[in-house]
């Protein structure tokens, strides 16, 4: 495992690859954002982001998810994975905000963890994007790419991961590493098979790459 040191140093490369890394999902404020983190599971940010503009201009609130049938939140969602478990989710998600946080999306973690479908992750995203609140949410590619790079030990569980990056890391670059080794991830050291050698040339460099 990496010393810290070279740990952030791995990170302010990242950021200097990626000056623009944020996230990726479109939304307007911490319900759509929440919506989308949901939508996201096993699904990629661009399929989630061709149906959240018409999903949320029919169901712009969590009341408005709840007067609509289940079938139609179906509808709308069913070019991505999961969309059938993904609209009973919302809804449960939507009536817990409706009873008991008057509608709006709560900023604790354990608040957001007790909504229907939504775990660490989503829960983590959504204090870190929608509240600023120093946080890291581990998907696939942050999992990957610090088990590749040696900052996590290979058999660490996501939620070992998280912890190792919150021991490594500053508590002011939690948010934005989060989003640098996605883009890291994505768009350089992919899952496919390449030269990673590639990659690590690239850290050393810190030239931008330049983001299709």
């Amino acid at each position: 495992m990496l010393p810290k040191e070279q740990t952030i140093q791995m990170i302010e490369a990242m950021g200097n690859l990626f000056p623009h890394a944020t996230c990726e999902l479109v939304h307007k404020n911490a319900f759509e954002l929440l919506i989308a983190v949901m939508l996201s599971a096993q699904t990629t940010d661009v399929s989630v982001n061709k149906i959240t503009p018409e999903l949320f201009r029919r169901y712009p609130t969590p009341e408005a998810f709840l007067d609509a049938p289940v079938e139609d939140i179906m509808e709308q969602l069913k070019t991505i994975g999961l969309y059938r478990n993904k609209a009973k989710f919302i809804k449960g998600c939507c009536r817990k905000l409706m009873d008991e946080f008057n509608g709006m999306v709560p900023n604790k973690r354990s608040e957001l963890e007790s909504l229907p479908g939504v775990g660490r992750k989503t829960a983590n995203v959504v204090l870190s994007v929608a509240f600023n609140l120093p946080a890291i949410a581990v998907d696939t590619h942050v999992e990957r790419v610090t088990k590749r790079l040696g900052i996590c030990p290979p058999e660490a569980t996501v939620r070992e991961v998280e912890e190792i990056l919150m021991q490594q890391l500053p508590k002011e670059l939690w948010s934005i590493a989060h989003h640098r080794l996605i883009f890291f991830g994505r768009y350089q050291c992919t899952a496919r098979n390449h030269d990673h050698d590639i990659c690590i040339q690239l850290l050393k460099e810190n030239k931008p790459i330049k983001v299709q």
